[in-house]
């Protein structure tokens, strides 16, 4: 899946909830914790983590390229 990221960058719990992953940033908190989600092939739990175009998120097996 690919997302576009329209300004300089879109946060992790954003990406969450454009992915249709979680249904509010609500969410966000205890789906970062919850999920397995790798950036770029690194673990992470921070719903605040800054994404760019280029990265690679895969969210339980689910990858989600930003362009």
């Amino acid at each position: 899946m690919e997302i576009k990221v329209a300004k300089e960058y879109i946060t992790l719990g954003q990406l969450l909830k454009l992915a249709d992953i979680i249904q509010s940033g609500g969410e966000a908190k205890f789906a970062v914790k919850q999920l397995y989600i790798l950036v770029n092939n690194v673990r992470e739990d921070r719903r605040g983590r800054k994404l760019y175009p280029g990265d690679l998120v895969v969210v339980d097996g689910k990858q989600i390229q930003l362009v």
